[in-house]
């Protein structure tokens, strides 16, 4: 594990089915998921799965139906018990707490928000967004000070006595938000979240939790089948099929250098000059080149760097850390630019 990580997991491994616990470590463990099941009866849920997320990151875990990721964010907390493997979260090796230790973790550590609100619908908003800091034996007035602080925050100022059932689904899932923040946890864990909201209704979703963590700096994870969503919000996305690892990158990673054709299917689609940056379509400088064109670091992305580039005479002049590390031509922006226009 990273010393400074906030999540390290460590050959993680969760099977379902009789005598699952028995396979870890057997030749039966590097069959595929089909052949196991023919086999053995068991299923592969997540297999020998390994990341660190940092402190302070958005890491995004994202696949299609049936690839594992809703069972890994269950592993994380023992919602779902793991097979084998290491889940450390703020230092704590989850799979080798007691009971009274998990409902710590559960209660004050990590929080989950997840598709479904689960909002009690016999209680006001401000006692749903409490609810959490209730069980945890803090004082009426205490929590309901906190909750108010959090309703303000996600933007539900005015609706603190309002019912789940007097509440639109984004609304909702707002209530959701706040109550995981009400206990102030280190980790936000989010399982698709957003899937059955309305499209301009999860944009703005989206848009919140953006917002949220520049206002407060969570470290969090959020799982989606959406590559869009994926890469909107990820520091870094894992992708993930079969319960197993495809790859692990940044945004620009994933689409400027695919892992396999599977990643590549996934993000043949995407509009490239919103998540390319500069570094993908460079070249280097040539000896005595400086010129006289815009400056930019490598990091800017294609489309912010596009208007400026093109009606500028002189090629941009990719600087980082004072030194000139690349040279980007009209050329490189208008092949990344019209190939998406196609």
């Amino acid at each position: 594990m990273s010393d400074d990580a906030a999540l390290s997991v460590k050959h993680l491994w969760k099977i379902f089915g009789r005598g699952a616990d028995r396979i870890v470590g057997t030749p039966d463990a590097d069959l595929s998921r089909a052949e196991l099941k023919e086999k053995t009866g068991c299923v592969v849920g997540v297999r020998d799965l390994s990341f660190d997320v940092a402190p302070g990151e958005v890491f995004v875990v994202m696949g299609l139906s049936g690839s594992g990721k809703s069972t890994l964010v269950r592993c994380l907390t023992r919602l779902i018990e793991p097979t084998a493997g290491e889940v450390v979260i703020d230092g704590r090796d989850i799979t080798k707490a007691s009971e009274s230790e998990l409902r710590d973790l559960r209660r004050t550590h990590a929080s989950m928000v997840f598709q479904h609100f689960g909002l009690l619908p016999h209680r006001q908003v401000i006692d749903n967004v409490a609810y959490g800091l209730e069980i945890r034996g803090v004082g009426r007035k205490e929590r309901r000070a906190k909750a108010e602080e959090v309703v303000q925050l996600v933007g539900l100022a005015g609706y603190e006595t309002s019912y789940p059932d007097q509440l639109s689904g984004g609304m909702q899932q707002r209530v959701g938000l706040a109550r995981a923040l009400a206990n102030d946890p280190s980790l936000l864990l989010f399982d698709e979240p957003f899937s059955a909201l309305d499209p301009l209704i999860r944009r703005d979703m989206q848009n919140e939790v953006i917002r949220l963590h520049h206002e407060l700096g969570k470290t969090m994870v959020f799982i989606t089948h959406d590559l869009a969503e994926a890469l909107k919000l990820g520091d870094r996305i894992l992708i993930m099929r079969d319960g197993e690892l495809v790859q692990i990158g940044t945004p620009d990673e994933v689409v400027g250098a695919p892992a396999d054709d599977y990643v590549r299917d996934f993000t043949s689609e995407v509009p490239k000059s919103h998540v390319l940056t500069l570094k993908w379509v460079m070249r280097e400088p040539r000896d005595g080149e400086s010129g006289d064109g815009p400056v930019m670091t490598s990091d800017t992305i294609v489309r912010q760097a596009a208007r400026a580039a093109l009606a500028s005479e002189h090629p941009v002049r990719v600087v980082d850390d004072g030194q000139l590390v690349g040279i980007v031509d009209d050329d490189a922006i208008l092949r990344v630019v019209v190939a998406e226009e196609r």
